[in-house]
């Protein structure tokens, strides 16, 4: 269990460094804003609160505005909805047995399709607060909802690719 703590805590700190990176250098195009971080406020595990995943969700998002983005609060105004939602998500989608066995989801145990929600449900409340918050007033909607489609489906495919990593079936 201790060992588990110490992958999971490694792997989200390699992971939000890798989203700092990818925010500094990589600049594909002016409709793509590629994030990682809901999926990783996603797979905090069970035991961890509410406001526990809010106060990391904070700290996380303001770690990446501060080295990466240079506008101070937008990931930390986006990421933090996101971790509020967390549980009753997980409840919803999984359901109340992984809080009573304080077991983490993974793909393996809770299905493909179920997984795919979350994260699909998690990008898309990060990216509308994202992109509102950087300029909704100022850009075309065409522009934001383009913006929104290309950020979602893009984030969505790098997180299921991560999604083993963060939340990795126990049997392995």
């Amino acid at each position: 269990m201790r060992q588990a703590r110490i992958d999971y805590d490694m792997a989200y700190m390699i992971l939000v460094v890798s989203q700092m990176l990818v925010c500094n250098y990589l600049h594909v195009s002016p409709y793509l804003m590629l994030s990682i971080l809901p999926v990783l406020v996603l797979t905090i595990p069970i035991r961890v609160g509410t406001v526990g995943a809010m106060i990391i969700a904070f700290i996380t998002g303001f770690a990446v505005d501060l080295l990466a983005e240079g506008l101070l609060g937008i990931n930390v105004l986006a990421l933090v909805p996101v971790a509020f939602i967390r549980r009753p998500l997980i409840a919803l989608l999984f359901g109340n047995e992984v809080f009573s066995r304080e077991e983490d989801f993974s793909v393996h145990k809770n299905g493909f399709f179920k997984v795919f929600v979350a994260i699909i449900s998690v990008q898309a409340l990060f990216l509308l607060i994202y992109i509102w918050a950087d300029g909704a007033a100022t850009r075309p909607l065409w522009f934001n909802a383009l913006r929104f489609g290309v950020s979602l489906a893009a984030g969505v495919v790098i997180s299921l690719l991560l999604i083993d990593t963060l939340a990795p079936d126990d049997k392995k």
